[in-house]
């Protein structure tokens, strides 16, 4: 059997979720988008420097079991997309419901994403970043996004 005369080895895979991300980056959709460091709402952001991520994805995993192959899945696609795009995925737990949650858990997650070939670490202009993030470290946001929305109707 002869081999292919065209390079479709080199090729990169590509999904409608690739095509919406290149149609951004080429039209500058989110070019002057600007990070705080952490999460926050849109003035929390509005202060920050202007965002050297091209993308930024997440991994938001509730700690109440172990995981199952759609949250590999989830973990490849998330933390894949934004290595392959330049950017950072976070991996926040959605620690909301501190009955069922175990550090246990936390652990096997933060165990599977390693073991998956991934991290949530960036390095731009020098700058290590950790984009660990609790959902818990972030209720007052979250309470106040909620009051808003309530008085919006």
């Amino acid at each position: 059997m002869n081999a292919p005369t065209d390079d479709t080895t080199s090729a990169k895979p590509s999904n409608f979720l690739r095509a919406i991300i290149d149609r951004d980056l080429e039209q500058g959709t989110y070019a002057s988008r600007r990070w705080a460091g952490t999460p926050g709402d849109a003035a929390h952001h509005a202060a920050g420097e202007p965002d050297p991520a091209k993308i930024r994805t997440r991994f938001p995993p509730e700690p109440n079991g172990y995981l199952h192959i759609g949250h590999a899945k989830s973990i490849c696609l998330n933390f894949g997309l934004a290595r392959d795009y330049g950017g950072v995925c976070h991996l926040r737990f959605d620690d909301t419901n501190p009955e069922k949650e175990e550090t246990e858990y936390v652990n096997a997650i933060i165990d599977a994403v390693k073991w998956l070939g991934f991290d949530w670490q960036s390095n731009f202009n020098g700058q290590a970043q950790d984009h660990l993030y609790y959902a818990s470290n972030y209720f007052d946001f979250m309470y106040r996004a909620a009051e808003y929305l309530i008085e919006a109707g």
